[in-house]
């Protein structure tokens, strides 16, 4: 059943919403659009936990996969608004232990690109070493590139995160983790109930169950994942399946159901909230940011066209052509998203969404429990896009 509203004008995108629900596609779901800064659509439905049946509620939170991306990113933002960092320094300036192997010279544009070509951590990480700090920053301090950096890019799966987190900890006055100064200069601010590391005082009963899939289902759905991804997923030895792999024993989604899993900062992979959050912050971002001290400057900056990496676009782990900037996606032949190339976001695994258009003024989210097979627009939220952009707003079709 779905629940929430819609403002009038928006019919469409609750009825392709609904069609979600009734065509049995989803287990649990939520969508949610700002534009202009007013939330004009409020959408929820289906089951929160499929062993139990326990509904999706107005405030249920689930994890987003990559879409943590966007909202990481945006947190970095705020800190280079704020002078903390620049986007065409080096890395090494502000962390001086990162110029090791051949990193010297790697900028925070490259880094946020995925050109720095540490997509990848060897040796494999522990799951305790996620919350030790120091641990963490010496040991991907220490990472040698994959190619020289600038030349390619290829999607950091998980290290991105970890990344930028070591920048806001390095360049915050304070100190905090990315996980705490998203939660007190971002959150706060703008009242969302999103979190990077999901703390104690969070009921989990109010938390989404993920319904996932093994990774060797992959080979049964090559129509909807890109052939070469899959296979090179599927490859333990190989680039993509590193990239992919967590740390020992955290492999594929459903270790991300995990309390150890939950609790751990993962700014690339496993921030946990709602729909209504992802969507107020992009939101805020598509009209000014100023709620949370975006600058001009920097919001130029996030819409503006990717600097490509000097030996052409192929992902060298998705194993398609990408475009990435300032730690978002943007707009690309296999994910065209948005009204213009000026929007910018992240999908994540299993189908979540969330992106701001700074040509409408719209922030966008959707979220769900039950994991699909696209790197991106997976089918149920390229519904819901293309009702808003296409048939609500008239914009360009969505692919």
């Amino acid at each position: 059943m779905m629940n929430g509203d819609v403002e009038e004008g928006y019919g469409k995108v609750a009825d392709a919403f609904r069609a979600n629900l009734d065509s049995g596609l989803e287990v649990g779901a939520a969508c949610s659009v700002y534009r202009d800064g007013r939330k004009v659509v409020d959408l929820w439905g289906g089951v929160r936990n499929h062993e139990t049946g326990a509904p999706w509620e107005s405030d249920t939170l689930v994890n987003v996969f990559s879409t943590t991306k966007g909202v990481a990113s945006l947190t970095v933002a705020v800190a280079a608004s704020r002078g903390l960092l620049d986007y065409d320094a080096k890395v090494a300036d502000y962390w001086p232990e990162f110029a090791q192997n051949g990193k010297e010279a790697v900028t925070v544009r490259q880094l946020l690109a995925h050109q720095a070509g540490l997509a990848a951590i060897t040796p494999p990480l522990a799951l305790s070493d996620l919350s030790d700090h120091a641990i963490l920053s010496d040991k991907i301090a220490a990472q040698a590139p994959a190619w020289p950096p600038g030349a390619h890019h290829g999607y950091h799966a998980v290290t991105l995160g970890w990344y930028e987190g070591e920048l806001i900890r390095r360049v915050d006055p304070a100190g905090r983790s990315l996980g705490r100064f998203f939660a007190e200069e971002v959150a706060a601010p703008l009242g969302l109930d999103f979190y990077i590391g999901l703390p104690a005082s969070v009921d989990r009963d109010r938390v989404a169950l993920l319904k996932v899939w093994p990774m060797a289902a992959m080979l049964l759905h090559l129509n909807s994942l890109p052939p070469a991804f899959a296979v090179a997923a599927l490859n333990p030895f190989g680039l993509t399946a590193r990239a992919l792999a967590v740390a020992k024993g955290v492999d594929g989604m459903a270790p991300f159901n995990a309390e150890e899993v939950r609790r751990v900062e993962m700014p690339a992979a496993n921030g946990t909230g709602t729909a209504r959050s992802v969507a107020a912050l992009y939101g805020s971002a598509a009209t000014g940011g100023t709620e949370i001290g975006l600058s001009p400057a920097v919001l130029a900056e996030l819409g503006s066209a990717a600097v490509p990496p000097s030996r052409g676009v192929r992902d060298k782990v998705l194993r398609v052509d990408t475009s990435f900037s300032l730690g978002f996606c943007k707009p690309a032949p296999f994910c065209l998203f948005g009204s213009s190339d000026n929007a910018f976001g992240t999908p994540g695994a299993g189908g979540s969404f969330g992106f701001a258009d700074p040509d409408t003024g719209v922030g966008f989210a959707y979220v769900m429990n039950k994991a699909g097979f696209h790197l991106a627009s997976d089918p149920r939220e390229l519904a819901l896009r293309q009702a808003l952009f296409r048939d609500v707003l008239g914009e360009r079709v969505q692919v």
